[in-house]
């Protein structure tokens, strides 16, 4: 494997419609499967997981995509939290590069890696590439890819292919999170409840938890030739991430928002359940809609808007005008207005009436300013 996977001038033109994709699309399911297959031109894998993330939880949501692991995906999962391993999705957040191969992550020696050692033995993989897709600090997806073992391993330049590639990827999952919102489903307007064993499997649901699960999209597992659809990848993440919580491992909760088929907003909360009698931990995951204060943070990491634009944007949406702005955050005029064109930039529109058309409107935000950062009052 040459370690210029851009030396060809048809390499150089797949790279080219890579850019293209991740800047005319938003993800989707199909997004993915192009991305995939244009991706496999240049750095050829046999097995991979791509999804989207919660930028704020770093937990996995939809769009999602299997390929070639099998019954592997949810132990593989949950391994994400449960065992210190090399090149871990929240490591990669915060590196200097966004993407790394086992092999150079274990100075060659790969066997020191757990998640390589099981996955070589069940099914004879070999080198892993992981990347995240980040903009600037926000992470919002992530993919990992597999050779065989008696394929060559990932060599530097196809390291730092895809690390080049991680922020423009990162914009077509940055975009989805700001489709307008669809009409809202009666069905899913309760809350769902879902109850998984010590192995992650599904052992029982209530009816709303069924309506929510036609809602989510699932993650789709491509197997050779096999297309099936599977539990959304976000249940399968705050599962994993109750475990490790109730192993003493991580902290806080496991929580993600998740988008329905329409495009309406949900939570996904998961917790152990302790029994009256010692036995397996089982884990309940609730699923419910999502309010306005769980949205908020997540559009505004979306748009970009700091805290002093939060500010502002909450005040033209009660109808401040530019002095009244001014006189509110002891600014002057002319920061305010300096403010309130780089809002309007970031959002993507031209005026004040716009701004709370598009945010308020598309997206729901009506009750979005009591969900909106306040920063203390003073200069700004």
């Amino acid at each position: 494997m040459l370690d210029a996977p851009l030396a060809t001038p048809a390499a150089r033109a797949t790279r080219a419609r890579l850019l293209d994709l991740a800047h005319r699309r938003v993800a989707d399911a199909a997004f993915l499967h192009e991305l995939s297959c244009e991706l496999r031109r240049l750095v050829p894998f046999t097995a991979s997981f791509w999804a989207a993330s919660d930028p704020l939880t770093m937990l996995a949501v939809a769009p999602a995509r299997v390929e070639n692991l099998g019954r592997q995906c949810a132990r593989w999962w949950e391994r994400e939290f449960l065992v210190q391993d090399f090149n871990l999705f929240r490591d990669l957040a915060r590196a200097k590069q966004p993407a790394a191969s086992l092999l150079r992550a274990t100075g060659e020696q790969p066997g020191r890696s757990v998640r390589y050692r099981e996955l070589r033995s069940e099914l004879g993989y070999g080198d892993e590439l992981r990347g995240v897709f980040r903009c600037g600090p926000t992470v919002w997806g992530f993919v990992s890819l597999w050779r065989t073992a008696e394929e060559p391993p990932f060599t530097a330049g196809e390291e730092k292919l895809l690390a080049d590639l991680s922020a423009p990827i990162a914009e077509a999952f940055r975009r989805a999170t700001l489709l307008p919102a669809g009409p809202g489903d009666e069905a899913t307007g309760a809350p769902g409840l879902l109850v998984f064993d010590d192995h992650m499997r599904l052992e029982s649901f209530n009816s709303q938890a069924e309506a929510w699960l036609n809602e989510l999209t699932p993650t789709v597992l491509c197997n050779g030739d096999a297309l099936d659809e599977a539990m959304p990848a976000a249940i399968r993440a705050v599962v994993a991430r109750a475990h490790a919580i109730a192993a003493g491992i991580e902290e806080g909760s496991g929580r993600v928002r998740v988008r329905t088929r329409s495009g309406r907003w949900g939570v996904v909360h998961g917790f152990s359940l302790h029994g009256v009698a010692p036995g397996p931990v089982r884990t309940a995951v609730v699923i419910e809609p999502a309010t306005a204060s769980d949205i908020a943070p997540l559009l505004v990491e979306a748009y970009g808007l700091g805290p002093r634009e939060q500010q502002i944007t909450q005040l033209i949406a009660r109808g401040l005008n530019t002095p009244q702005i001014a006189e509110r955050l002891c600014l002057s005029p002319h920061t305010v207005r300096d403010y309130v064109k780089l809002i309007l930039d970031k959002v993507g529109v031209r005026s004040r009436g716009e701004l709370v058309a598009h945010l308020f409107a598309e997206h729901y935000w009506e009750p979005l300013r009591d969900g909106i950062a306040c920063a203390p009052h003073g200069p700004g």
